[in-house]
């Protein structure tokens, strides 16, 4: 819950900057800015990525599930293609922000609560602060949101700051569920889930750099995968015995 926490103070920080600012940050400092924690994002990806393919015994490095992580992408992005998820997002938000685009409270209130909370970030983040209690992901947010609640605490008002709101329900929902399944969720099963989940925030951090996009939303079905997987060998095991 530590880097939900943290992100619902920085929205709240921010917005208030924002509605002290009115102007908000030049459009030139946010790109530079989003840019460097998209770098971060990037760095934390692959960090995450390392240590939990790679082992070291006797000073010697060896890794495991390469192979297995190739199927996970592949086999949960071709779920989130088929269910089109990243593509009913967007048209959720577009259609949510046009609805309240003129109405005072709710504008920056809904506006802020669809940037800051849909997202593979959002879900990746509170999964792993939930199972391993590693923030980083969540901490990394915490910086892009109070960038961006600036920005839209100047622009739409105050309502930008009650964000924090759905930000602790929906994240902080997310992070008690899987911190309830930890017992489950172990060893190398942990490890999987883990190396899948900061493939994902890999995939995010390009999104920051790259003009060719991700679509990081469709690629969340492969944090379940895993989870399949071991109780399938489970049930087998159980089959044949």
């Amino acid at each position: 819950m530590t880097g939900t926490l943290v992100n619902a103070v920085a929205v709240v920080i921010g917005g208030l900057i924002g509605l002290l600012l009115k102007k908000g940050i030049k459009e030139t400092y946010t790109v530079s800015i989003n840019k460097a924690l998209g770098l971060a994002v990037l760095i934390i990806g692959i960090n995450g990525v390392i240590a939990n393919m790679f082992s070291s015994e006797n000073g010697k490095l060896s890794s495991s599930g390469e192979l297995l992580l190739v199927v996970f992408l592949v086999l949960g992005t071709l779920i989130g293609e088929l269910l089109k998820l990243d593509d009913r997002f967007s048209r959720f938000c577009v259609n949510i922000e046009n609805k309240f685009k003129s109405d005072g409270f709710a504008s920056g209130f809904i506006n802020g609560t669809v940037l800051f909370c849909v997202g593979a970030m959002s879900i990746v983040g509170s999964i792993n602060d939930g199972l391993t209690g590693d923030s980083s992901v969540l901490l990394v947010k915490s910086a892009l949101d109070f960038v961006n609640a600036i920005i839209f605490g100047a622009t739409l008002g105050y309502g930008v700051i009650f964000t924090f709101i759905p930000i602790l329900i929906y994240q902080g929902g997310i992070s008690l569920l899987a911190g309830s399944l930890s017992g489950i969720l172990q060893g190398e099963l942990l490890e999987q889930i883990c190396m899948v989940g900061y493939a994902i925030i890999m995939a995010i951090g390009f999104n920051f750099l790259l003009e060719k996009k991700f679509k990081t939303l469709n690629m969340v079905p492969a944090l379940i995968l895993p989870v399949a997987y071991h109780y399938i060998l489970i049930l087998i095991d159980y089959i044949r015995a």
